[in-house]
């Protein structure tokens, strides 16, 4: 071996973006500012319009992130590989769907069906009709299921759990890195619900903006305890899409009724 040979140092980026940027806080905060403050704007005019088509691209976006700007090396580093742990695959399933419903029961002992209760203003956008018979009712409740429960996991675990918390993770460590992209995942929850249209205009609610962030906060943790203890990216997904499905059930019977 040549003693003046150097060790070569890998990156998880690309080619052409490694020669822009590196692997650390500044380019999980650049991910940040280009995806969650459009995402942001974006939800809260699907709000007002009832135009939900571009929430869909920027999930899209969200989810092809990783393959656009990492190589092989960078996909396996964010935790896009085979799960060492499967047994915490069936563990994060049921860790979403404990949490999901657990939010309901606290949204109804605080605002009860009123727009207040979270489940309830997320639940305007699914349209579901008045008067709905049960097999009709069932056939939306699975293909809303189903939607939920792939698009938004997919997309914001690739990009929060994924892409974002490992380049933060490689400048601060992945305590830290856990509570910068749960942080941003909290806050941008806001367009969803805190900042609601109700009666064709605006209102900021306080009380339910704040229990609102600081569960989207606490099952950001969650998704990336997953992540971790499953070995891949996998657990997080899992996780996320089983919160949506309990959401989604909850929004479907107990709020609209059986």
């Amino acid at each position: 071996m040549n003693q003046n040979s150097q060790p070569i140092m890998e990156n998880e980026l690309k080619p052409f973006w490694s020669k822009i940027f590196s692997f650390n806080w500044k380019f999980g905060l650049f991910l940040i500012l280009i995806i969650c403050i459009p995402r942001f704007i974006l939800v809260l005019h699907a709000n007002e319009t009832a135009n939900y088509v571009y929430i869909g691209l920027i999930m899209l976006i969200s989810a092809i992130a990783p393959f656009v700007f990492l190589n092989k090396m960078g996909r396996k580093t964010i935790g896009i590989k085979k799960p060492t742990n499967y047994r915490w695959l069936i563990i994060a399933f049921i860790i979403g769907i404990v949490f999901s419903i657990s939010l309901y029961f606290i949204g109804e002992a605080f605002y009860g069906s009123s727009y207040k209760n979270w489940y309830t203003y997320i639940g305007k956008s699914y349209n579901i009709p008045e008067g709905i018979d049960q097999q009709s009712k069932a056939v939306m409740f699975g293909i809303m299921a189903i939607t939920g429960m792939t698009f938004s996991p997919i997309g914001e675990e690739l990009f929060f759990r994924g892409i974002v918390h490992s380049s933060f993770a490689n400048s601060v460590g992945n305590g830290k890195a856990s509570l910068i992209d749960s942080s941003a995942f909290a806050l941008v929850h806001i367009s969803h619900f805190g900042l609601v249209f109700i009666n064709q205009q605006w209102e900021f609610l306080a009380g339910p903006t704040l229990i609102w962030v600081l569960s989207m906060f606490f099952a950001s943790i969650l998704f990336y305890q997953c992540r971790k203890r499953s070995g891949s990216i996998l657990g997080a997904i899992i996780c996320h899409s089983a919160f949506n499905l309990g959401m989604i059930y909850c929004i479907f019977y107990p709020i609209s009724g059986n």
